[in-house]
């Protein structure tokens, strides 16, 4: 095992694939010649050349149409967003095309692309460049949507996405790039669709994704702990398709259930599982499920509304005792 980046985690998996099949090929703004707006893809016009990294317009729309087309014609593109909130400048194309062109062309075309870039807020960048729309995607049938929490992971899951025969939409999360984690020196793939027990608990299961399990989750895990109170958390992975059988296995053990994440709460992943649970495990639940989300409302730029509108370690340490009823 060695220590990298989450960016380095990210170009190694593109970087092996590409080595692999000259089909596959990435492009975006600023991906070649810059080396990224992130460095995830720093050296790769030096290895693969002008004609696999491409640099391209500042049209969304325009790219991705591309890379839709060429993914129909026998390519693999893997297609990187500046931040997802770009991506709706796309969004016609990823779900009325990318999504739906195997199904409509009765499997004479698949698509097998890669949408990736950042997602969620990074701080002070104002209400259009902070928003997380994972459940907005994951609402598409034909379209596979991942969210890592780590390095490993996100090695691991986007080799599998960049060799999945249809559509991936994998998410990260800017402010993550340089956090450091362990990955191995052989190479591995991650499924798409089986979540990770982060560690086992008897008390309440915590299920998450994303940079929500390393920023807010693993730190009230910590302190839960201090406090006496076992907690199991599970790391989706990917939001589409959902690991329902390993949530629900957990939730007969603990009887408990806090979702974290950090979108808006209506029609959210929180809110798809907190349904599914209460279906197929409602007899098991000592206590009703708790979601801790963004607040209802665009987020503000002032550090002071940023703090009160997102999860925090306080916030998710307040819906377990609450689920535990333990209200001091």
């Amino acid at each position: 095992m060695r220590e990298i980046q989450f960016r380095e985690a990210l170009r190694e998996a593109m970087s092996e694939e590409m080595r692999k099949d000259e089909n596959i090929f990435l492009m975006g703004e600023e991906v070649a010649e810059y080396n990224g707006a992130y460095k995830v893809s720093q050296g790769m016009l030096d290895e693969f050349g002008e004609k696999r990294v491409i640099d391209t317009p500042i049209s969304e729309l325009g790219f991705s149409g591309i890379a839709i087309g060429a993914a129909m014609n026998g390519l693999k593109p893997v297609v990187e967003f500046m931040t997802f909130n770009f991506s709706l400048v796309a969004i016609d194309q990823i779900i009325n095309s990318a999504a739906k062109i195997r199904q409509m062309s009765g499997g004479q075309f698949a698509c097998p692309i890669v949408f990736r870039g950042a997602t969620g807020n990074a701080g002070q960048l104002g209400a259009q460049h902070s928003q997380n729309f994972e459940s907005w995607y994951a609402n598409t049938p034909g379209l596979k949507v991942v969210v890592p929490s780590n390095p490993y992971d996100a090695k691991g899951l986007l080799k599998s996405a960049i060799i999945d025969p249809d559509p991936v939409i994998f998410m990260e999360s800017e402010v993550m790039y340089g956090d450091k984690g362990h990955v191995p020196e052989e190479e591995y793939y991650l499924p798409i669709g089986k979540a990770n027990v982060i560690e086992k608990g008897t008390d309440v299961t915590i299920v998450s994704f994303g940079k929500m399990i390393p920023r807010v989750v693993i730190p009230a895990v910590e302190e839960l702990k201090k406090e006496g109170i076992s907690v199991e958390l599970i790391d989706l992975r990917s939001v589409r398709p959902i690991d329902y059988a390993t949530v629900i296995e957990s939730v007969k053990k603990t009887n408990r259930l806090v979702l974290v994440e950090e979108a808006w709460p209506l029609a959210s992943i929180a809110s798809e599982i907190t349904f599914k649970v209460q279906k197929d495990a409602f007899d098991y639940l000592d206590a009703p499920i708790i979601r801790v989300t963004s607040a209802d409302v665009p987020l503000g730029y002032a550090p002071t509304l940023v703090e009160a509108s997102l999860p925090s370690i306080a916030k998710v340490v307040k819906a377990v005792k609450e689920v535990s009823y333990l209200r001091k």
